[in-house]
């Protein structure tokens, strides 16, 4: 089993009477495709901001190592990619890749590599407020990849993209973590995080329903009398939030 990267203990944050996260616990391992699943409103996005310090939480903890992490420490281990944005939209791809390795320190050797894998050639003089959807999402995933934390949250990755570039994509991320990156992807779609993933964290209403590997999900999920032997990762998911 690959040791933890870093344990996320009772993280709590509440707008009122709503709890949109709930004494979420969970566990991110080193070198791991980590997926995160959930409806719409399940907590997420909420999740992902408070991780990554964009958001403040009420309370819990991030540990690494044993050591309680504070929102410095967390920046220098934690990159974060939102879903639907579109950094820089005056600039082209080109500038926003080198200001992410000159600014931010990042990952200079990897660029040519990162833009080749995602397609993204073609499309380096163009600024970025111009770019569709798909073409925007490989972008700041681009970003993403190039920043120098050893683990990077991505929300939604594969929105917006087609087959073709879903799977593509999901090898480069593959590859990514095969490297020794840690990843940790909010994904809408059971199937593109079937195809990426080593482990799931299930997450409903605030809470952490689940979490683990595809056969453990399945044996939990027929253990509660959920699902019955056999079941669909669809009906896995589905039955686990």
């Amino acid at each position: 089993m690959l040791p933890d990267t870093l344990h996320v203990t009772d993280l709590t944050k509440t707008y009122g009477a709503l709890h949109a996260l709930d004494a979420v616990t969970l566990s991110i391992r080193t070198g791991e495709v980590l997926g995160l699943i959930g409806p719409n409103g399940a907590g997420k996005t909420t999740l992902f901001e408070c991780l990554a310090g964009v958001l403040p939480a009420d309370r819990g903890s991030v540990h690494a190592g044993g050591a309680a992490l504070d929102a410095k420490a967390r920046a220098d281990r934690l990159a974060y990619v939102p879903d639907g944005i579109a950094p820089w939209p005056a600039q082209t791809i080109r500038w926003a890749l080198d200001f992410t390795v000159g600014y931010f320190g990042g990952r200079a050797s990897e660029r040519d590599a990162v833009v080749r894998a995602l397609d993204l050639e073609a499309l380096l003089d163009q600024p970025i407020g111009t770019l569709s959807k798909g073409q925007r999402k490989r972008t700041v995933l681009a970003i993403g990849l190039l920043m120098p934390q050893p683990v990077l949250l991505a929300d939604e990755p594969f929105d917006g993209l087609d087959l073709r570039q879903s799977r593509e994509v999901a090898a480069v991320l593959r590859a990514h973590a095969a490297a020794g990156r840690t990843l940790f992807l909010s994904i809408h779609q059971i199937n593109d995080a079937a195809r990426v993933c080593d482990r799931f964290v299930l997450i409903d209403r605030g809470h952490v329903t689940a979490e683990g590997t595809v056969d453990e999900l399945a044996v939990q999920a027929a253990a509660r009398g959920l699902t019955p032997a056999g079941a669909s990762l669809e009906e896995i998911f589905l039955a686990l939030t």
